[in-house]
């Protein structure tokens, strides 16, 4: 694989007015080489794919019929051929970025729990996806509650982040995905490479492994693997279940 010049060249910059790491370990990048980007609402890379129409379902139900789970979960993520517009601040002028809105959907034993609408673009001619904020809706009885965790880039401080680079993969890598101070702060350490993944929706190879943490939630981590040209296949317990590619018929159609 080719070295990843848009990650590794930023790996050793210093976090700027976000929460320190053990200094023991090395820093989560915060700041990203933007400007060599012409970023594009589509395309997206073999990890992460922007592709409009694309639907992927997963659920927890070897879980449940492992009966290590108490609720089935279901989850839909959907590239919308929708776009949002974002604008960036800097010095003074301003950049207007064209993102894809890609929908995620959650339920729990037939129930809404959630609705957010993430904002996505890519960063041409290095296929690095970025991250600007997502709208949230969290449901309860059918209802809206709240908006927890929505941010947007170009807000309240809000920047940038990186939600997955182009096809290299250097483990121990690690950078911010959200850059939201005191509302929204992934970030991503890469753990392994070289997975066979097996799922309901079949067995995948050349898979990587994501260690998802946030300063904001100390001791939690959330553990993802990707394989190429399919993107996220399990997150959690959570698998993938079937992928619906553009024109094909969907289970709810």
């Amino acid at each position: 694989m080719r070295t990843l010049i848009s990650l590794a060249g930023v790996l050793c910059l210093a976090l700027s007015g976000l929460p320190l790491a053990n200094p023991a370990e090395p820093a989560f990048t915060d700041e990203f080489p933007l400007e060599d980007c012409d970023f594009r609402p589509s395309g997206g890379n073999a990890f992460f794919r922007l592709t409009p129409g694309r639907q992927l379902y997963f659920t927890n139900q070897e879980c449940v019929a492992a009966g290590d789970c108490d609720e089935l979960e279901e989850l839909w993520i959907t590239v919308l051929k929708e776009t949002r517009t974002v604008v960036l601040r800097d010095h003074g002028r301003k950049q207007y970025i064209t993102t894809r809105v890609v929908e995620e959907m959650e339920m729990a034993d037939g129930e809404l729990v959630e609705i957010s609408r993430n904002f996505f673009a890519t960063c041409k001619p290095l296929n690095d996806v970025y991250y600007f904020g997502e709208d949230v809706d969290i449901y309860e009885n059918g209802k809206v509650v709240s908006h927890d965790g929505q941010w947007l880039a170009g807000r309240n401080r809000a920047a940038p982040g990186l939600i997955m680079p182009d096809s290299a993969f250097l483990i121990g890598a690690r950078y911010f995905q959200e850059i939201a101070p005191g509302v929204a702060l992934d970030r991503a350490e890469h753990v392994a490479f070289d997975l066979e993944i097996d799922t309901p929706d079949g067995k995948f190879d050349d898979c990587i492994q994501v260690t998802e943490t946030s300063p904001l939630e100390p001791g939690h981590e959330s553990v993802k693997f990707y394989c190429p040209h399919v993107g996220l296949v399990a997150d959690g317990e959570l698998r993938l279940t079937a992928v619906y590619e553009p024109g094909e018929p969907r289970p709810n159609d």
